[in-house]
């Protein structure tokens, strides 16, 4: 059975651009058969826990004695891989705060990134590589080559990073820019080109729930 792993992160529960788009990608999955399964997990209102304890970032067999961790705080890190490792194909509501990403997905990325576990360190392993993650992103202005802040997307650069180089996954980016021009009077000249990157995303979340959905299937 094909399994979608979806996480929003937006604190915007009502008119978030991210989560409508990760939705749509949802759905599209959901419309593929039964057989495709959604676990979903909302960052923003049931937020993972910064890690509590350093020795977190490692495996078991990489902490030095002593290093200990809270039984909890552990079991709550497991819960968290087990959920991605579990994943044929993750997908991530990543909108642009203050040039980042929110703190919550930030938390979320430190309890699955551990040395030894998902991210090769004492041996070669990757458990998730190939596996495919696509990252909605969403900024209020424009950053793309040749804006005046291009450059300035310290968001999706980071998750790419996380995912894509140290846990080997197959990343790819589906991104819309000006979404404020709706509610700034300043970006009213940007609607139109708002309008037709949404919509282009829109039609890209479906075509990758759609193939990759296809490709995560069982061959019979």
């Amino acid at each position: 059975m094909p399994g979608l792993l979806h996480l929003d992160s937006s604190a915007d529960l009502t008119g978030s651009t991210t989560r409508a788009l990760t939705r749509t990608f949802a759905d599209t999955w959901r419309g593929l058969g039964p057989q495709h399964t959604v676990t979903y997990r909302d960052l923003h209102t049931d937020p993972p826990p910064h890690l509590s304890d350093a020795a977190l970032h490692w495996a078991p067999r990489l902490r030095r004695p002593g290093e200990t961790p809270d039984p909890a705080a552990a079991a709550t890190q497991e819960r968290l891989l087990a959920e991605l490792l579990a994943a044929d194909v993750l997908v991530i509501g990543a909108p642009m705060y203050n040039w980042s990403i929110p703190s919550t997905l930030k938390a979320w990325i430190d309890q699955v990134h551990v040395l030894g576990v998902t991210a090769p360190f004492d041996t070669r392993e990757q458990p998730l590589a190939g596996r495919p993650a696509v990252v909605v992103s969403a900024r209020g202005a424009q950053y793309g080559p040749g804006s005046p802040t291009a450059g300035w997307d310290h968001a999706v650069p980071p998750v790419e990073l996380v995912l894509g180089r140290s846990l080997g996954m197959a990343v790819t980016v589906v991104s819309t820019d000006a979404t404020l021009a709706f509610r700034v009077p300043a970006m009213a000249e940007l609607r139109t080109t708002a309008k037709a990157e949404l919509d282009a995303a829109h039609r890209s979340v479906i075509e990758l729930a759609t193939r990759l959905g296809h490709q995560s299937a069982p061959v019979r």
